[in-house]
């Protein structure tokens, strides 16, 4: 409204001044060009002029090319800043110090590249005899690595195989890490395995790597799986893996080996804490569905929507309880308004501002950390990732906001993407650095929107499917 007050204040100023000294066409000439102008900048509605111009999306680039962009940059994170020794994904690269933890391999991240490479192929971003060959590279690296009754380690050393320890006690298998590594290993099967020669060896391989694991074994023997175990501490950190949060995939992917699968008790009892993962709760009117792990009453981080469901299409996928569809949708919605409603009145937060995941952020003393991000837990900070990989479930306000990260070019846009997160508004802050686990998803949700890619190749895994029906779920 500000604008519109000044106008009108200032054409009385131009009357008398202008006015005094025209004839009579000539004043009522200038009258109605005035009167024309204001009529024309009244259109539109308060929204459009009472919006903040930093707030505003650039128009200038189509959907089309922003969306072929996004994923053409970010795509760099696993072809050109990949872990020189075996192509896998680092887990994290800074550009300001490349060097650092250059050599340490994320599991889950490189299940991510794996995906994003055949993205890569379809949009004729890298020539696909390159791609089967780094590929080829990575598998072969992941087969000679340390592994734990089948499970890979949550970080692996580049240049060794051997396992990097994450924390004191986790220096053995990471089930969840290894999940999200056996979606990608089962889209690499499934796009390869009518290929060449060459390319169905590739398959071939990608298929007995995730099938070496033994899902089973990390029960303990009881009605659930467990995240870790290790040859030093065993089961010593005896996490369980109970929803609602990211690991859903894990059950999926363990109901589906052919030689280690899980009874459908394991999964009902572990995962779904035999029907108590249901929700009656409601925020801003929307039904969570679904008891978030430590955050009941608006719902987690939104990688809980994203790293699951890379692969495992959601839409229309159900088991006992619910529909796993509509609960990301249901979650991203209620992240969506918390930006909007914005009750802490971050700068810029609104329509085309938007998202809160796990991510770096900006630490008190003004250093840089990492914390998940989400309604309960608002720093201030945005994440890219957060919106972008949520195309699927919202693509209209998922691109206004890419809409708003590309408007921000100059400070948003690194050499691998958007940068992993920032503080937008007067104070401007930005994390100018990245982590696999936020730029893969980028890549993938935002192909699974446009085309299905990842969704239709895991969705047509014979196994895939006949742990899904063992399980109980329709999809």
């Amino acid at each position: 409204m500000l604008f519109r007050w000044n106008f009108l204040i200032y054409v009385p100023k131009m009357n008398r001044e202008m006015l005094e000294s025209k004839s009579k066409y000539t004043r009522h000439f200038t009258l109605v060009c005035m009167l024309l102008i204001w009529f024309i900048s009244s259109c539109g509605g308060d929204e459009a002029t009472d919006r903040p111009e930093t707030n505003t999306p650039d128009p200038a680039i189509s959907d089309e090319a922003l969306l072929n962009l996004t994923q053409k940059e970010t795509l760099r994170f696993f072809w050109e800043f990949a872990e020189s020794n075996s192509g896998a994904a680092r887990e994290r690269y800074h550009p300001e110090n490349p060097s650092l933890d250059a050599h340490i391999i994320t599991t889950g991240g490189t299940g991510f590249g794996l995906m994003g490479l055949l993205v890569g192929i379809e949009r004729n971003f890298i020539p696909r005899p390159q791609v089967v060959e780094r590929l080829k590279g990575i598998l072969d690296f992941l087969e000679g690595a340390d592994r734990f009754h089948g499970a890979w380690p949550h970080w692996i050393d580049g240049t060794t195989g051997k396992a990097k320890p994450f924390s004191p006690m986790d220096d053995g298998g990471d089930l969840v890490e290894t999940a999200f590594l056996c979606q990608g290993l089962i889209c690499v099967s499934e796009y390869f395995k009518n290929g060449n020669d060459i390319e169905k060896e590739l398959a071939s391989q990608a298929d007995r790597l995730w099938k070496g694991v033994e899902w089973d074994w990390y029960s303990q023997g009881e009605q659930a799986l467990f995240w870790h175990w290790s040859p030093n501490h065993h089961f010593s950190m005896n996490f369980k893996l109970s929803g609602y949060n990211e690991v859903l995939i894990t059950y999926i992917m363990a109901a589906a080996s052919p030689e280690h699968s899980i009874t459908k008790a394991v999964y009902t009892s572990g995962w779904a804490s035999d029907g108590e993962i249901k929700s009656t709760k409601s925020a801003y009117g929307i039904p969570l569905l679904v008891k978030h792990n430590g955050a009941e009453t608006f719902g987690g981080p939104l990688f809980w929507a994203h790293y699951s469901y890379l692969g495992l299409k959601p839409m229309g996928l159900s088991d006992d309880y619910v529909n796993f569809g509509q609960v990301n949708l249901n979650q991203t919605l209620i992240n969506y308004t918390y930006c909007v409603e914005n009750p802490d009145k971050y700068d810029d937060y609104g329509k085309n501002c938007w998202g809160l995941t796990a991510s770096y952020t900006k630490n008190l003393d003004g250093s840089m950390g990492y914390s998940a991000h989400a309604p309960g837990n608002d720093t201030g900070i945005i994440a890219p990732t957060a919106a972008i990989s949520s195309m699927p479930y919202l693509p209209n306000e998922s691109i206004s906001a890419l809409r708003y990260f590309y408007q921000h070019k100059d400070r948003l846009l690194g050499p691998a993407g958007f940068y992993d997160a920032f503080k937008p508004g007067s104070d401007p802050w930005v994390a100018k650095a990245y982590l696999a686990i936020d730029q893969g998803p980028q890549i993938i949700m935002i192909e699974n929107y446009r085309t299905g890619l990842l969704w239709d190749l895991f969705m047509q895994n014979e196994d895939i499917r006949k742990g899904l029906n063992h399980l109980g779920f329709s999809y």
